[in-house]
C-alpha cells in the first residue's frame, strides 16, 4: 500500500467516525422530533375534534365554525413545528422573531380588514341579530340577508342592497326590531282642535283592529300626543309582526284617514296670518 492509498483510507476512516459522531447525537434527537410530532398531532386533532363539538352544539355560525377550527388548527401546528425545531438543535428565537414580524405587517398592511375580520368574529360569536332580522344600525334600516365575516349585507324598504362594515357595526349601537317577535308600527295623524279626541282614539282603534295583518296582542294603542299648533296629534301605534311593517304603516294610515272622514272627524285646516304695516 503505497502512501496515497494510506492516506485516502486515513481520510475515509475520519468522515465515518464523524458521521457516527453525528449519527450518535442526532439519532435520539431525530427520533424524539418524530416521536413529539406524532404524539403532538394526535394531541392538536383532538383539540380539533373537541372543538368542534363545542361549536356545534351552541349553534355557531357554519362559516365561523369552519374559520376557527382551522386558525386553531394552523396556530396548533405552527407552535408545534417550532417545539420540533428546538428539540432538533435549532434556534427557535429566529423562527419566533420572524412569525411576529410577519404578523405585524400583515397587520399593518390590513388594518381595516382586520378590524372588519375582528368585528366578524364578535358578531358571529354574541349574535345581537340573525340573518332575517331588521335591525337599524349605522343610519340604515333594514333587513339582514347576509352575516358575513369582513361585510353584513341588509335589505333597505326601498329595496336597496346595503353592505355594512362589521368593524363599524360590532362597535356602534344596533336596534333588533325583530328580538321580541313583534314591532310596533309608529303612525301619527292630525286632527282640528274643536274634535272629539276620544271619539277619534276609538274611531282609530276599531279601524286599526280590521286590519288583517295588525297583531290583537299586544293590544294597539292611540294617545294625544301633542295639543298646539292648531291642531291635536295622535300617536297611533298598532303592533305587527317584522315582515308587515310596511303593509301596516301604510294600510292602517289609509284606513284612519278614511274613517275619520265618515265619522265627520277632520282635520285641522291651516291659517296664515298676514300683518299690514
Amino acid at each position: 500500500m503505497n502512501l496515497l492509498q494510506s492516506n485516502l483510507l486515513s481520510d475515509s476512516l475520519s468522515y465515518i467516525d464523524i458521521i457516527k459522531a453525528y449519527a450518535i447525537s442526532y439519532i435520539p434527537k431525530i427520533a424524539g422530533a418524530i416521536l413529539f410530532y406524532i404524539i403532538g398531532s394526535w394531541i392538536i386533532n383532538r383539540l380539533v375534534l373537541l372543538l368542534k363539538k363545542i361549536l356545534f352544539k351552541r349553534n355557531y355560525d357554519p362559516s365561523l365554525q369552519t374559520f376557527l377550527v382551522s386558525l386553531v388548527k394552523v396556530v396548533l401546528t405552527i407552535l408545534l413545528l417550532i417545539s420540533i425545531a428546538g428539540i432538533l438543535g435549532a434556534d427557535t428565537t429566529a423562527f419566533s422573531a420572524l412569525i411576529v414580524g410577519a404578523g405585524v405587517a400583515i397587520g399593518s398592511a390590513l388594518n381595516g380588514t382586520l378590524g372588519n375580520f375582528a368585528g366578524g368574529v364578535m358578531l358571529l360569536v354574541f349574535k345581537p341579530f340573525k340573518v332575517g332580522d331588521m335591525i337599524e344600525a349605522q343610519g340604515i334600516t333594514g333587513v339582514v340577508t347576509e352575516q358575513g365575516v369582513f361585510n353584513t349585507t341588509v335589505l333597505t324598504a326601498e329595496n336597496k342592497t346595503v353592505y355594512l362594515p362589521n368593524g363599524a357595526l360590532s362597535t356602534n349601537t344596533i336596534a333588533n326590531y325583530t328580538t321580541h317577535g313583534s314591532l310596533r308600527v309608529d303612525i301619527t295623524m292630525a286632527i282640528a282642535p274643536d274634535m272629539d279626541i276620544e271619539k277619534a282614539k276609538k274611531v282609530a282603534i276599531q279601524t286599526i283592529l280590521t286590519h288583517p295583518k295588525v297583531l290583537q296582542t299586544p293590544a294597539p294603542e292611540v294617545n294625544a300626543l301633542k295639543v298646539g299648533d292648531g291642531m291635536v296629534t295622535l300617536a297611533i301605534r298598532p303592533y305587527c309582526v317584522q315582515t308587515d311593517y310596511w303593509d301596516v304603516f301604510f294600510g292602517c294610515t289609509e284606513m284612519i284617514k278614511s274613517a275619520f272622514e265618515q265619522e265627520g272627524i277632520h282635520a285641522p285646516t291651516p291659517h296664515r296670518i298676514i300683518i299690514n304695516k
